[in-house]
């Protein structure tokens, strides 16, 4: 509880707020968080039967040799994440007084959804609700507005999109593992804005990064940097990997946020 406190006092006496999310944010809105074999393998069933794993599926190559199955794995995603109501840390979050500024590695769009000034999120990964040729013919990144029919026991998705120029496969601007075709046009874009941001922070700023864990760690690398550079308090609030922050909050996104809230 006293760190719990200590974040809320931190928060109050704070002017900027840098928000770094990881895929342990979307969990509390009921969004897996594809934590090793085990917790990927019980959200696709189907992937353990073929013998793939998370980093084995979310991998291009999968839109040249089976476009069907790798629209059944992120056909299912974009489902899944248009039918999620974020939960109420983000409400809290979004209604902080504070300048604040979005970093996340999440795909799902939850912060946009959640209400979040749309310039004012990186999403380093990319993002589901967007679409690219897997070629690509052109650097040209539109928004997913397709409708994918995934048949679940079979693994395949019944539709896929298709480039709007050049009517090859097309697919998420999303990194994938392995990924040469990336567009990354979107996402420098944010970065830039990102950049921004920061140059107009004097001092008062601090870092609240939830549910990023070590296996990626592009978010608690970004919290690091930006800590070491502004001389920010890092509160972390992970379940699990708490380490290496100023503050450490061993609980889930939701429980925390609403525990640091009652001190605001």
């Amino acid at each position: 509880m006293d760190n719990i406190k200590k974040a809320a006092n931190v928060i109050k006496n704070s002017k900027y707020l840098l928000i770094t999310a990881g895929a342990g944010m979307g969990v509390d809105s009921g969004l897996p968080d594809f934590r090793g074999n085990e917790g990927f393998w019980r959200a696709y069933p189907i992937a353990k039967k073929l013998g793939l794993n998370f980093q084995a599926l979310a991998n291009p190559a999968w839109f040249d040799i089976n476009p069907r199955l790798a629209w059944a794995f992120y056909g299912h995603r974009l489902n899944l994440y248009r039918n999620t109501t974020p939960h109420k840390g983000f409400e809290i979050l979004k209604n902080l007084p504070h300048n604040k500024f979005v970093f996340t590695s999440n795909v799902d769009g939850q912060f946009q959804k959640a209400g979040f000034n749309e310039n004012k999120i990186v999403e380093i990964h990319g993002s589901i609700h967007y679409l690219q040729c897997t070629e690509p013919c052109s650097r040209d990144i539109w928004e997913n507005h397709e409708q994918i029919d995934v048949d679940m026991e079979k693994f395949e998705a019944k539709n896929i999109p298709k480039c709007k120029y050049c009517s090859r496969v097309a697919r998420p601007n999303i990194l994938m593992f392995g990924d040469f075709k990336f567009i990354e046009d979107r996402t420098e874009k944010q970065m830039k804005n990102f950049e921004n941001w920061l140059g107009g922070i004097e001092s008062n700023l601090v870092i609240i990064e939830i549910g990023a864990g070590k296996a990626v760690p592009t978010v608690r690398m970004m919290s690091e940097q930006i800590r070491d550079t502004f001389n920010a308090p890092l509160i972390r609030i992970n379940p699990r990997e708490p380490d290496g922050a100023d503050i450490k909050i061993p609980l889930g996104a939701k429980e925390a946020l609403e525990k640091i809230s009652f001190y605001l």
